[in-house]
């Protein structure tokens, strides 16, 4: 279960980390949004076993605590004004 939802969670992040800085950027002012439907999206892939529902559960946690991070990390875009982080991205 805890694999599973560590992979499910790494291929969120991948995708996250693939996309361009500002489009990260802004994706991060929604987290959300984000992490509301990573965790719906995968829970209905994963429905109908336990171990499928958990390992959805910890793929929604992960990528929760990781947008979190990263908001407070990198900062975000709201609109035309950049709020950055603890690291500044130059954007």
């Amino acid at each position: 279960m805890l694999t599973t939802g560590f992979t499910i969670f790494l291929g969120v992040a991948l995708i996250l980390a693939k996309l361009p800085r500002r489009t990260m950027l802004r994706v991060l002012k929604h987290d959300l949004l984000l992490d509301v439907a990573v965790s719906l999206m995968t829970l209905m892939i994963h429905w109908g076993t336990f171990s499928g529902v958990m390992a959805a559960t910890v793929a929604g946690l992960l990528t929760s605590l990781a947008t979190s991070g990263l908001k407070r990390l990198v900062g975000y875009i709201d609109g035309d004004n950049y709020w950055p982080g603890r690291i500044r991205l130059d954007v």
